[in-house]
């Protein structure tokens, strides 16, 4: 149960950062010029939906999912 835990972890903290980062991009992309980010709310718009994604991640992940289960084939 542990290695399944830190094998989700991973993938679910990889997946977030990923998300992050792209809504930081996101939110920054919506501004003319880098002087009129407010960087505020690109820190509070990525942050949140970072952790939007590990509570999506909660009803699982396929790269956990697959894992398992390519694990189990060789049973």
């Amino acid at each position: 149960m542990k290695g399944n835990f830190k094998v989700w972890l991973k993938a679910a903290g990889i997946r977030a950062l990923k998300t992050l980062a792209q809504s930081a991009v996101a939110a920054i992309g919506t501004t003319a010029t880098l002087g009129g980010v407010d960087w505020k709310l690109v820190a509070s718009t990525a942050a949140l939906a970072a952790v939007l994604s590990l509570l999506t991640s909660v009803a699982g992940l396929p790269e956990v999912d697959n894992a398992a289960n390519a694990v189990h084939d060789y049973d």
